[in-house]
């Protein structure tokens, strides 16, 4: 597999951003084909990911100050903006992920009908949402930096989470 394509995503004002790097992992997973979304929950899980749910993603700027979140895609195609109104836009497809670090805003821009997401986060955090409104900061700029370095939600322990995050940190 190759590794994953990073995006260094500053705060604007409005959104926190991150020091941490978004992470695209383009085609990392093979679904299966009977339950696409099987594949996303059980190697989330396996490498430190829990709380997953399946769906879509909001087609509104938010993003989470007490979780990282990843997110693979099991259906469909998603034009996802990260980073506010001047974030940049990546595309998704079936069998890629993202990760997103907390502070970084996100959402749908544009998306395939049948377009469907797994998301979860690391095991012992539960995400917030946020929306960059005045009165989030300071208290969601304290949540973000309380957090730590998970495994990587797809190659795990040696996995190039650790080693992008650590060394932007």
């Amino acid at each position: 597999m190759a590794p994953p394509t990073a995006h260094l995503i500053a705060g604007d004002g409005d959104f926190p951003g991150s020091a941490l790097p978004a992470l695209i992992y383009k085609g990392a997973v093979d679904l299966p084909r009977r339950d696409p979304p099987s594949g996303f929950e059980t190697l989330f899980a396996r490498h430190g990911w829990s709380g997953s749910w399946r769906n879509g993603l909001y087609t509104f700027h938010h993003y989470h100050s007490t979780a990282h979140e990843v997110l693979g895609v099991s259906g469909g195609i998603v034009h996802m903006q990260l980073g506010g109104e001047r974030g940049v836009t990546v595309d998704l497809e079936v069998g890629d992920v993202v990760v997103i670090p907390a502070g970084v805003a996100h959402k749908n821009v544009a998306a395939s009908g049948d377009f469907r997401v797994v998301g979860a986060y690391p095991i012992g955090t539960s995400p917030d949402l946020c929306f960059g409104k005045p009165g989030e900061r300071p208290a969601v700029d304290r949540n973000i930096a309380r957090l730590g370095v998970p495994d990587d939600p797809v190659g795990g322990p040696a996995g190039d989470l650790g080693k992008l995050w650590t060394h932007a940190r």
